[in-house]
């Protein structure tokens, strides 16, 4: 079996920065050896000067909504006027078009040190709801996007059968909907996991999904005991519309629904009450935070301390992709809660980025993924220590320097799987990642 050593200037450990680490990656894409207290780089080493993190986890992403970057920035309106912006991107996307823009879009994760995206992918079949002829054919051109670009992926096929609490899709929403849950979960049973991929289940939202199928998507999650996303309160006015239609929050109908546990993530759960704190903490359910849109969307602020506190892992996604900067979601996350509390220091820079790696690839179905340890997944970032941002402070702050001054633009290296795909910040499978990104998101404006 083949080794390849990498000498770490400074290396984050989980609970402090250690100087002068010989990590060894074997062929099979694993941690083999970690050595600490090497001064010198050994002979034939990668060397990689910086501070080197465990690969970061976007445990939630919408790969299309990258084109919509700059556009939703003119003029105001809501959440619901950018819906609108929304759909008129993704009725564009083809197969082809979508494997384009992914593979653009993964490969500017891999510039931001990111290592595994959970993608929530909803746009299934062709315009006006039509399958093609592999009904995946959408969810494939994600999984080999992710593949062509380097990182790894977890395809959270979600279902999405409703405009509304009763309502039947909209036309935009169409190329959505499977029509029923049984026919969703008939359709992406025929996805398959690689050595890069897994697969998972979603829950758009309790808007998305009648009721009294939600058990079937949850079913569908445990049976194979895969990862399961949702959608929740993140605006008020799907609390209002629950409310009307069953009488109960969203969280208290997932509840009931038997939804809620620790393989299931709520992302953003913006809007909660102390039951749904409680709730969400009381069965381990895990929160997504995406600060970055949460704010370009003025969704609110949701309660990730009080959700840690009660019980519920955080991880870090940049939805939308307003930004990709998984360093940025982590201070956002911390800096958030200043400006509500009037207080600092909510979570530690270990904690921060804890929620970025090891609880974000967790959320994502991968428990041997984020930590520098001899048997976990050779997968790392290093971020420049030297640069503008970052020059001057002290290597055994390294922590605190990548979450609360260090920017995606800082990352050096980024290995997956014991392999080099960025190299002194230039991605060795596709070349001119600003290009690809320019054409695919021209091709859906054309």
């Amino acid at each position: 079996m083949s080794l390849t050593t990498y000498w770490l200037e400074h290396a984050w450990l989980g609970t402090h920065v250690e100087p002068g680490v010989a990590l060894e990656a074997g062929g099979d894409g694993r941690i083999t050896a970690l050595r600490t207290g090497v001064e010198t780089p050994p002979p034939g080493a990668e060397v990689l000067r910086g501070l080197t993190v465990p690969g970061l986890a976007n445990a939630h992403s919408h790969a299309f909504h990258r084109a919509l970057r700059s556009v939703v920035q003119v003029g105001s309106g809501t959440f619901w006027t950018w819906r609108d912006v929304m759909y008129k991107v993704a009725q564009n996307l083809t197969p082809d078009s979508y494997f384009a823009l992914a593979r653009a879009v993964y490969a500017e994760m891999a510039l931001a040190g990111i290592t595994n995206v959970g993608e929530f992918h909803y746009v299934h079949h062709a315009p006006g709801g039509a399958p093609y002829a592999d009904p995946n054919a959408m969810g494939e051109a994600l999984i080999e996007a992710a593949a062509a670009a380097g990182i790894r992926i977890t395809l959270l096929d979600t279902a999405y059968l409703s405009a509304g609490f009763g309502q039947a899709p909209n036309p935009h929403q169409l190329r959505f909907s499977d029509g029923t849950a049984d026919a969703w979960a008939e359709r992406v049973s025929a996805l398959k996991p690689r050595a890069h991929a897994l697969i998972g289940a979603a829950i758009h939202s309790v808007r998305a999904v009648p009721a009294g199928q939600l058990a079937t998507v949850s079913g569908w999650a445990e049976e194979r005991r895969a990862p399961l996303h949702v959608h929740l309160s993140e605006q008020t006015a799907e609390n209002d519309a629950c409310q009307e239609a069953h009488g109960r929050t969203p969280t208290q109908l997932l509840a009931d629904h038997g939804v809620l546990g620790p393989r299931t993530t709520g992302v953003h759960n913006t809007h909660l009450t102390d039951i749904d704190i409680a709730l969400l903490g009381g069965t381990t359910t895990g929160t997504c935070m995406c600060p970055t849109t949460e704010r370009d969307l003025a969704d609110g602020i949701g309660p990730a301390g009080r959700l840690q506190h009660a019980g519920s892992p955080l991880s870090l996604g940049s939805d939308s992709h307003a930004v990709i900067d998984l360093l940025e979601e982590a201070r956002a996350m911390e800096l958030n809660e200043r400006l509500r509390s009037r207080t600092r220091g909510h979570w530690t820079a270990n904690a921060l980025l804890t929620a970025a790696t090891a609880d974000g690839h967790a959320a994502l179905g991968l428990a041997d993924a984020g930590r520098l340890e001899a048997g976990a997944l050779a997968d790392f970032t290093t971020i420049a220590l030297d640069s503008v941002r970052t020059a001057g402070a002290v290597p055994r702050l390294g922590a605190e320097t990548a979450v609360f001054a260090a920017t995606a633009v800082d990352v050096r290296h980024t290995v997956v799987g014991g392999r080099h795909i960025v190299r002194d910040g230039a991605h060795t499978l596709v070349p001119d990642v600003p290009s690809a990104l320019s054409e695919s998101i021209a091709a859906l404006r054309a």
